[in-house]
This record gives structure tokens, sequence and C-alpha cells, in this order.
């Protein structure tokens, strides 16, 4: 192997742009299951619900508190990535200027997954 293959790649996003990725993902998890658990509390809902071993909160109240939690978790978060974003310049060298070429180069990406 030579010498540039030993090289080490830089990552295409910093360090506090993958942290604050983990962290919303994790919100996002908190958030979705403790709603499962409210979802199985509602008296509208039938018969169905999610089965107990995949949610969150143990009971109406504990899923309330854990769902608010994540919220207020995914707005520290947010804060600190917009933050972040502007005083480094991140946010103006990743998301502006959009070109219409790179819009149709993403869209043709998703698409094709």
């Amino acid at each position: 192997m030579t010498s540039a293959s030993h090289r080490a790649e830089r990552p295409i996003h910093p360090l506090v742009v993958r942290i604050t990725h983990w962290v919303n993902a994790l919100a996002m998890l908190i958030m979705i299951t403790s709603g499962w658990r409210i979802y199985n509390a509602s008296p509208i809902v039938g018969d169905w619900s999610f089965p107990k071993a995949i949610t969150l909160g143990g009971w109406l109240g504990g899923a309330l508190q854990w769902h608010f939690a994540a919220i207020w978790l995914l707005v520290a978060n947010g804060l600190v990535y917009l933050t972040y974003g502007l005083a480094s310049g991140h946010l103006r060298q990743r998301l502006t200027p959009l070109r219409p070429r790179e819009i149709w180069h993403d869209f043709v990406a998703a698409l094709s997954f």
C-alpha cells in the first residue's frame, strides 16, 4: 500500500454536526416509543395497540414525561447545531447557495436510494 492510501480521510461533516445528528436520532427514538405508549393509553383507538415491550414510559404519565423530555432535547440540540453552524460558517458553506442543478442531483439521488 502506498502512503496516500494510509492517509486518514477527512470526514465530510465536523464532529459537532455528527454528534448533533445522533442526538437527534436518539431523541426521535424516544419520542416515537413514548408516543406509542401514549397512543396505547388513548380510549378512542380501539383494540389494536403497540406491544408494551417496544414502548417507553410504563404508564401514560411516564410516557408523557419521556415525550416532553425528548422534545426539549431536540430543542437544545437544535440550538447547539444552529449556534455552531452560524459561528463556524458551516451553514453558509453547506446549505447556501443552492443551485437548481444541485437540487436536481439530490432529488435524483433520493429517488434512486
